[in-house]
């Protein structure tokens, strides 16, 4: 397990930079989440892998949660996709913890788990973002109820090719033109004013 997170930290120092320059660029200082054009700031983060294997996803999210929250980002408006299967792996050191860099804290402390497990669906993930609680089959129920003057931002963390994003049910990826028609429905609808996207997957 050891040796595996010293593989990983070059990586994993690497994409801490990146992430906290992307959410930088997208939403600005904290200064500016409450005060943008009085518009509310969302974040849909997904990380859409499970296994020990794959540990950066999930760190990789649970670091961007941490970075929105020290932002002024509240725990309502931000919505979070992993499996949860990492923290209390038998193979992590360390129980309990995700770390997202060498020596890093541990990131994993107060994420909201609102889609984990079998509720980390890509039918749970559209329906989150087009705001249709209806549409949710467990989980916390949590979607993105923005209005026209909100700002969205989507962060998804893991596997992909091209046209699909993976994630971690059988059969159950999510494929370019899937996402891109609840893109569509989501700006049709009217209700927020910017989205930005952060892909990072192989």
């Amino acid at each position: 397990p050891l040796l595996l997170l010293l593989l990983g930290a070059e990586h994993q120092l690497v994409q801490s930079r990146l992430t906290k320059e992307i959410l930088s660029t997208s939403f600005g200082s904290s200064s500016s989440y409450s005060n943008l054009d009085q518009g509310t700031h969302w974040a849909v983060l997904v990380a859409g892998s499970r296994g020990y294997g794959n540990y950066r996803h999930q760190a990789d999210v649970c670091h961007a949660y941490q970075v929105l929250k020290r932002g002024g980002l509240k725990d309502e408006n931000i919505i979070v996709f992993m499996y949860d299967d990492i923290a209390f792996n038998e193979e992590n050191p360390k129980k309990g913890t995700i770390i997202n860099s060498p020596q890093g804290q541990n990131v994993y402390k107060g994420v909201p788990k609102d889609y984990t497990g079998d509720d980390l669906t890509t039918n749970n993930l559209v329906a989150a973002i087009l705001g249709n609680k209806t549409a949710i089959t467990g989980g916390s129920g949590k979607v993105v109820n923005s209005r026209p003057n909100d700002h969205i931002f989507i962060y998804y963390s893991d596997h992909g090719s091209p046209g699909v994003l993976t994630m971690p049910g059988d059969d159950d990826d999510l494929y370019a033109k899937d996402f891109i028609k609840t893109l569509k429905t989501k700006h049709e609808s009217g209700t927020y004013k910017s989205m930005a996207i952060y892909v990072e997957a192989c």
